[in-house]
């Protein structure tokens, strides 16, 4: 097989990531396989995924092009210069953040030089990085952060993906009585010409259809709820027509969702965080996937943190990394 492996990151190594990489190998070993390795501390995943009751075997290799002949056998695992010191199922340590960060710069280092075909990250718990110093709001602007540092162009977008939904806020992890202060012309432009692209280039959707929602009820009643609809979004929809995208809207979130709605449009883009999620995770709850749009590569997640209250039990659920490692499989496939 001539593709490049898919890089894994190990995540926080308290929470359910390390067991779920193990299940994920499980499910997909057999059948259309998605090889992939891990970067990992071998020692510790191997005693984790033993205590969890989790059957798999763990191949240390030295690079990633073993992984295809390992991944029948086991998960191929790249060794982390940093080992993993305290992880205690359910108690994470700052002691660890070192080994949590060098998973995620391996794994983007792998990619950019032509050793992995993309990224799918495990959850990480980001008050223990942040009490380790880390600067970053999570795992999306760090990958930005890293494609930067190679002198490669990237403005990430969180996208939350299904089969039956795509949806993307233009503002994220802000407080609510922040939003409309954020909501900018310019953000809702840049966030759609985004996604239009990475729908054609990673999605394989020749003409992308956007809806974009409006920020009010009732997509602001031409000025009656609110101003924000009529003085930002509206004009945003007009500028991204006028390039040539397919942008409709602002369009009453109300009713937005529904099945015979969703057939109209290729991707959401909404305007504040739980106006995205609330949608596709009760559409879609354990198989939706984090996309981060916007990097000079593919990366994906499964759409749920870490799990520290099931972390050691293997009960957790693997759907939605599985189909993060599926989806990314595809993604990388595109020419």
């Amino acid at each position: 097989m001539s593709r490049n492996p898919l890089a894994v990151t190990m995540g926080e190594p308290a929470g359910v990531g390390p067991e779920l990489i193990g299940l994920s190998w499980l499910a997909l070993r057999t059948g259309t396989p998605c090889p992939f390795y891990c970067l990992a501390d071998p020692d510790f995943l191997a005693a984790r995924l033993d205590a969890a009751g989790v059957p798999v075997p763990v191949l240390t290799i030295d690079c990633p092009s073993e992984a295809h002949a390992a991944f029948g056998d086991g998960i191929p695992v790249m060794r982390l210069a940093s080992r993993v010191r305290s992880a205690k199922a359910g108690d994470p340590s700052t002691d660890d953040a070192p080994a949590v960060l060098e998973a995620i710069e391996r794994a983007v280092a792998d990619v950019v030089d032509g050793r992995a075909c993309g990224v799918v990250t495990a959850p990480v718990q980001k008050e223990t990085l942040y009490d380790a110093g880390f600067a970053f709001p999570g795992h999306t602007e760090f990958l930005g952060e890293l494609a930067r540092r190679r002198g490669l162009d990237a403005y990430p977008v969180m996208m939350i993906a299904s089969d039956e939904l795509r949806v993307v806020p233009v503002t994220v992890h802000v407080p609510i009585t922040d939003v409309s202060r954020l909501l900018t012309e310019d953000l809702i432009v840049e966030t759609s010409r985004i996604v239009a692209r990475e729908l054609t280039a990673k999605f394989g959707v020749a003409t992308p259809r956007l809806a974009i929602a409006g920020l009010n009820p009732h997509a602001g009643e031409g000025g009656r709820i609110g101003t924000e609809d009529r003085d930002v979004v509206a004009p945003a929809v007009a500028a991204l027509v006028a390039e040539g995208i397919d942008a409709r809207g602002p369009q009453a979130a109300d009713t937005l969702f529904h099945a015979s709605a969703r057939r109209g449009y290729d991707a959401a883009i909404c305007m504040y965080h739980d106006q995205a999620l609330i949608p596709i995770k009760t559409i879609a709850f354990d198989d939706a996937v984090n996309v981060t749009l916007g990097l000079p590569f593919v990366r994906t997640s499964p759409d749920h943190g870490t799990a520290l209250s099931l972390a050691g039990t293997g009960k957790a659920n693997p759907s939605s990394f599985v189909a993060a490692i599926r989806m990314a499989w595809r993604m990388a496939a595109r020419p």
